[in-house]
């Protein structure tokens, strides 16, 4: 992918990852992902982070395309996981740059990275100014946004707020900005990957967000590490971290489970029949076809998670285990759980699955369900009544 001006002597030489699908590992990126470095051509040229080790010679490439590697000056590390820092023991070889520029932390996880105290590290903080001659950079530590490290960028110049995987998406296209893709789609993977990699860190993106207005700022234009570039739609993407921050909750409810011989299926779907009669918006999603992920992607505006599996070793389903430990470790507050399922001789996966998410704060005002075998009418009419019952309570919790 060519290089891009985006800002007068500012461009985008990132690189396309076409076939990305597993992200880090534990979440999916059905549409695969960039990953963005910036490069602002002044009296002292400057890099703004790198990419994965694997694409080096492509950012290589895209940097030759508008001056020669060596004439870098400076290079700014805002965040110092591998896919955006892969590539910069190459570039350093390469460029040999005066100075990098990071957060105290940033320093610490560069030396625990790459194991050379030789590079020539400049620790920065929020009182840095750094001037590249017409333009110059401020800084903003954003520690646990999501690494201890990471820290937004500012060109005041160019009212450029260049803010690593803050604001960021899983999207490979063509196009760079936010208006040349659907709006609505680009909101869905920005809210897929808040849910994913954010949402631990809530409290901090308010107080960041409140950080970057107190400090005046004035910006037009967000280029994040991963996606789109935001130059058009600031507004909707702020005001969406600024309701999933506060964990805004919509009279929604999802219903995860998995099944073995489609009885506890059955429940999920008497219990989705409950809800719905209520008015209540329900999401069913087995396990076998939803990724955990993709299942975050729901519950981070859900007020209400219902979580059924059969019995199985005198426990849940595997995946059900893998989906609860990854949710518990992503933090949602304020929500309504509830747990059901089916069994053939013993029954405790409801009430282990009500343990967890009780130790996960969730709210459970009902006692876990459970039929045995297969259910009935009788048994599936008690479900459809879970359902309308958690649809009251989810009422009275948003009213």
């Amino acid at each position: 992918m060519a290089v891009l001006k985006i800002k007068e002597n500012v461009y985008w030489v990132g690189v396309i990852d076409w076939n990305l699908r597993n992200f880090h590992g534990y979440s999916l990126a059905d549409k695969g992902t960039t990953y963005n470095a910036y490069l602002v051509l002044d009296e002292k040229i400057t890099l703004f982070d790198t990419v994965p080790e694997k694409f080096k010679l492509d950012l290589y490439h895209q940097i030759q395309h508008l001056i020669k590697i060596e004439d870098i000056d400076y290079i700014v590390v805002n965040h110092v996981e591998p896919d955006h820092s892969g590539a910069l023991p190459f570039i350093i070889e390469k460029a040999k740059p005066e100075k990098i520029f990071c957060s105290t932390m940033g320093k610490k996880a560069l030396l625990d990275h790459y194991h050379n105290p030789n590079w020539p590290y400049e620790v920065v903080n929020n009182e840095t100014v750094i001037s590249l001659g017409k333009k110059s950079i401020k800084f903003m530590e954003t520690r646990m946004l999501h690494w201890p490290d990471s820290m937004f960028s500012f060109i005041p110049e160019d009212k450029l707020l260049i803010s690593n995987d803050g604001f960021g998406q899983n999207i490979a296209s063509t196009e760079r900005f936010d208006d040349e893709i659907e709006l609505e789609l680009i909101l869905a993977e920005a809210k897929h990957y808040y849910a994913n990699i954010i949402l631990p860190y809530s409290s901090i993106v308010q107080k960041t967000l409140e950080n970057v207005q107190n400090a005046g700022w004035d910006i037009d234009m967000i280029a994040p590490d991963h996606g789109l570039i935001w130059r058009s739609h600031l507004d909707k993407v702020i005001n969406l971290y600024k309701e999933l921050s506060i964990q805004k909750l919509k009279h929604k409810a999802v219903i995860v489970y998995d099944t073995m011989w489609q009885s506890t299926e059955k429940m999920a779907k008497a219990i989705a029949e409950g809800l719905v009669s209520q008015q209540i918006s329900v999401k069913i999603m087995s396990l076998k076809s939803y990724h955990h992920s993709d299942v975050m992607g729901e519950v981070v505006d859900a007020a209400a998670i219902i979580c059924g599996s059969p019995t199985h070793n005198n426990s849940m389903m595997p995946l059900m285990a893998d989906f609860l430990t990854y949710m518990k470790g992503l933090k949602p507050v304020g929500r309504i759980g509830a747990s059901f399922g089916s069994f053939g001789w013993s029954g405790e996966a409801p009430k282990h699955i009500a343990k967890i998410l009780e130790d996960a704060k969730f709210e459970l005002p009902l006692e876990p369900l459970k039929v045995k075998n297969v259910p009935t009418h009788e048994t599936l009419a008690k479900c459809k009544e879970m359902g309308k019952a958690l649809a009251l309570e989810i009422k009275k919790k948003l009213s």
